[in-house]
């Protein structure tokens, strides 16, 4: 009797839990957006030279490109979620690479937070056209000639002053190998400037980041 009661409990916890899940991650449920910018040379040089990427050629000239608009909480993500939304073609996914840098990363992001949104998927691309057009990258990082070791929080300033709309908090600039990884804004679902959840706002704090040029 005792074992029933024990196998009885753990099922309803693991029932439960995987209810929590689900309500956590359905479509169109989440609090802002995240619009994530990847500075490319620096991808190329983790990742994107390993796997030939187009980007990462010699005269490629990729800058800032768009990573993801994910939807946010004010405390942690949904992904993966369910919708009934129809997933996008090829042809609606090769018409964002020319920010995106190819198809398969804009596939990738609607599957794993375009659905989250609970547009369409014409228009959750619209959207992230439209976010990262409203951003205006530095050119002073498009000039550099070489490579250069900088304090991660130069690139936020840089950010900022080129877009006065913007604020400290609703900014924060991510470091992976020590490099400068990425610039990612928080907006409202407006595609408004908003303030950072607390989650997100954890700033690189590295003084000597590397930072490589436009190939």
């Amino acid at each position: 009797m005792q074992k029933h009661a024990v196998w009885i409990i753990t099922f309803c916890a693991s029932l439960c839990q995987s209810m929590a899940v689900w309500a956590a991650d359905r479509a169109g449920d989440f609090d802002y957006y995240v619009l994530a910018l990847s500075w490319q040379p620096n991808w190329c040089l983790r990742e994107g030279d390993a796997r030939d990427a187009d980007t990462c050629k010699d005269g490629a000239q990729a800058g800032w490109t768009l990573h993801g608009l994910w939807p946010q909480n004010e405390q942690g993500w949904p992904q993966y979620c369910t919708t009934t939304r129809r997933d996008p073609s090829r042809r609606q996914t090769g018409e964002m690479a020319d920010i995106m840098g190819s198809s398969g990363l804009a596939w990738h992001q609607w599957k794993k937070h375009g659905r989250c949104s609970g547009l369409s998927a014409d228009r959750y691309f619209e959207a992230s056209r439209a976010a990262y057009g409203a951003v205006k990258r530095p050119e002073v990082l498009r000039r550099l000639d070489r490579a250069v070791t900088l304090p991660a929080e130069v690139i936020e300033e840089a950010f900022l002053e080129e877009n006065p709309l913007l604020s400290a908090d609703g900014i924060t600039v991510t470091c992976q190998n020590k490099q400068i990884a990425e610039i990612r804004i928080c907006l409202d679902k407006s595609l408004e400037p908003r303030r950072c959840g607390r989650d997100v706002r954890q700033d690189c704090t590295l003084d000597n980041a590397y930072f490589a040029p436009l190939r």
